[in-house]
C-alpha cells in the first residue's frame, strides 16, 4: 500500500489526528514485537530499544510513548531502517507461527485484524496528506468508487419489539462489540442506501451551512470557527463543485454517496431533510432487511448514539484491555464499512467511533425516522 508513495510522503504529518504512513507501517510492526514476540518467542530482542518508545501509540502498559502530534518529526529511523524492522519482525513472527503456544493465537488474531485497521488509516491519512498539496496529486490515478444501487431510494420499516444485538459468535470480533443482549427498538424506518452528493448541495443550497437552528450548539461553534460550508475535500472551480479524493481531484457526482463529513454535519442534514440518523441498534437490527444496501464498502455511517459500553462489557486482559474501552467517551458510533476498509473486516456488529468533529475519515450517513 505505501509503494507508491515517496519517502517524503510517508513522513509528513498534516495534523494531530492523522499519522504518517511510515509510523503506521512501524506501529503495526511493534504491535507484533511487542505483544508476541517478545512474550512468547524464546531468546527474541527488540530490534532496536528506541522503537518501543517511538511508536507505541496509547498503551500505557506497555510503557512510555512519544506525544501523538510529533510523529511527523520522525525523520528517523529511515523508510529504509523501517523496512528492515518488518522483515526482521516477519522473520521472527514466521518462527513463532511454527508452534505457537495457544495463549499467542487470540494475540495473533487482534495483531491481523489491528494491522487491517492501520491499512485504512493509512488511506485516510495519506489522502488528507496529498490535500494540502496544491498540485492535488492521486494516491492512484487509477482509483475507482465502488458501485452504488441506482434508482430512488426508499425508507424500509425496520424491526421492532426485543431485538439481540451485538457479537456473539465463536469468530473473532472486538471487545467493543460484545457482550450479545437485548434492546428495545420502537417502530422506525431506515433508507434502503446511503445519502448522496446530489442531495447535500440541496442542503447547500438551501443554507444549511447557514442556518443555527438546524446545528447542535457544539457543531455550530465548531462550524463557524472551521469555516464549513461543504464537506472536507470539496472545493469550487469555475462555479463548479469538485472532490479530491484518492484518484485525485473529479468533479462532485451528484449520484455517488457523500463522503468526509462530521457527525455534526450528518445530524444538521437529517434536521434539514425532516428526519434523523439511526441508533446504532437500529441499523445492526436492519441490516438483514431486504433491499438494504450499501451497507459495509462505501462510506461509514454515522449513527444517533454515542460510543459508551454494552451493558455487562468486560475489556481485554493486560495491555491489550486499553483498545477499545478506555475511549468510551465523547466519541460517537459509526457502523458499516467504507471504500477503504480491507474485505472481510467489517462485521454488522462492528463499532467504529470517532469525535463527532472528525471528517478525514470515509464517513457518510443514511437517513431513518421514527414511524409511529
Amino acid at each position: 500500500m505505501a509503494a507508491s508513495l515517496s519517502p517524503e510522503d510517508q513522513v509528513v504529518q498534516s495534523m494531530p489526528d492523522a499519522s504518517p504512513t511510515k509510523w503506521h507501517r512501524a506501529h503495526t510492526t511493534w504491535f507484533f514485537e511487542t505483544f508476541l514476540l517478545l512474550p512468547f518467542l524464546p531468546g527474541y530482542n527488540r530490534v532496536n530499544e528506541s522503537f518501543a518508545v517511538l511508536f507505541n501509540s496509547y498503551y500505557v502498559a506497555a510503557g512510555p510513548r512519544h506525544a501523538r502530534p510529533q510523529r511527523g518529526i520522525l525523520t528517523r529511523p529511515s523508510n529504509a531502517e523501517i523496512a528492515a524492522y518488518r522483515a526482521a519482525v516477519d522473520l521472527a513472527m514466521t518462527q513463532l507461527l511454527r508452534d505457537p503456544p495457544a495463549e499467542a493465537l487470540p494475540l495473533i488474531e487482534l495483531g491481523l485484524h489491528h494491522e487491517e485497521q492501520h491499512q485504512e488509516l493509512l488511506l485516510t491519512d495519506i489522502l488528507h496528506v496529498l490535500s494540502g498539496n496544491p498540485l492535488r496529486p492521486a494516491y492512484d490515478a487509477g482509483w475507482r468508487e465502488p458501485a452504488t444501487t441506482d434508482g430512488a431510494s426508499r425508507m424500509l420499516d425496520g424491526p421492532e419489539g426485543v431485538v439481540e444485538i451485538g457479537y456473539g459468535g465463536p469468530d473473532f470480533a472486538f471487545d467493543n462489540e460484545t457482550p450479545r443482549h437485548r434492546t428495545y427498538l420502537a417502530p422506525f424506518r431506515i433508507s434502503d442506501r446511503l445519502t448522496r452528493n446530489g442531495e447535500w448541495l440541496a442542503f447547500m443550497e438551501d443554507g444549511g451551512y447557514r442556518n443555527a437552528l438546524l446545528w447542535m450548539s457544539d457543531g455550530w461553534a465548531a462550524c463557524q470557527a472551521e469555516g464549513w460550508e461543504a464537506p472536507l475535500y470539496w472545493e469550487r472551480r469555475d462555479g463548479a463543485w469538485w472532490q479530491f479524493g484518492l484518484g485525485g481531484l473529479r468533479p462532485v457526482d451528484p449520484l455517488l454517496p457523500v463522503r468526509h463529513i462530521s457527525w455534526y454535519e450528518a445530524d444538521a442534514f437529517a434536521r434539514w431533510a425532516g428526519k434523523r440518523l439511526p441508533t446504532e441498534q437500529e441499523w445492526e437490527a436492519a441490516v438483514t432487511l431486504a433491499g438494504f444496501a450499501e451497507r459495509s464498502d462505501i462510506a461509514w455511517q454515522w449513527t444517533g448514539s454515542a460510543y459508551r459500553p454494552y451493558p455487562g462489557f468486560t475489556p481485554w486482559a493486560g495491555a491489550v484491555g486499553e483498545y477499545n474501552g478506555k475511549f468510551m467517551i465523547g466519541q460517537m458510533v459509526l457502523r458499516g464499512g467504507s471504500l477503504a476498509t480491507p474485505p472481510g473486516h467489517a462485521r454488522p456488529s462492528y463499532r467504529n467511533f470517532f469525535p463527532p468533529n472528525a471528517r478525514w475519515q470515509f464517513t457518510g450517513l443514511r437517513m431513518a425516522e421514527d414511524a409511529a
